[in-house]
């Protein structure tokens, strides 16, 4: 019988903080998870300009793409989670939103990717 995989739900719960983060996947190997699953967005592939321009406050500024921007970790931000995953033997993954996102996270040559529900019936993607 294979074994099943419990996967916790990280998303971009973080609210763009790294820290955060890690002590999001602290408490997720403390539970017993395997994994965790954080999502990966080219916003500017994701939402079009004028969602982005929208007037929207949040703690990064005015604007959806403030809000947006905020949210997303970078390369800087999934090294160091590669890393703090490693030494706390638990391994990540994240599902992308786009091709460009996607691309960015084959670096990492994780096991899993989760297809993201919006890029379901995107063929190019699949």
């Amino acid at each position: 019988m294979k074994k099943i995989l419990i996967i916790s739900e990280i998303g971009i719960n973080h609210n763009g903080d790294l820290n955060l983060a890690k002590k999001m996947i602290q408490a997720s190997k403390e539970c017993g998870a395997d994994l965790v699953k954080f999502q990966k967005r080219d916003i500017n592939l994701v939402y079009d300009e004028q969602t982005l321009n929208q007037k929207r406050e949040s703690p990064w500024g005015e604007t959806n793409r403030d809000q947006k921007l905020g949210l997303e970790f970078g390369e800087k931000e999934y090294d160091k989670i590669e890393n703090f995953c490693k030494e706390n033997k638990i391994d990540w993954f994240a599902s992308a939103w786009d091709l460009n996102s996607l691309k960015f996270l084959k670096k990492y040559n994780k096991k899993y990717n989760k297809i993201a529900s919006a890029m379901i019936i995107d063929q190019n993607f699949l």
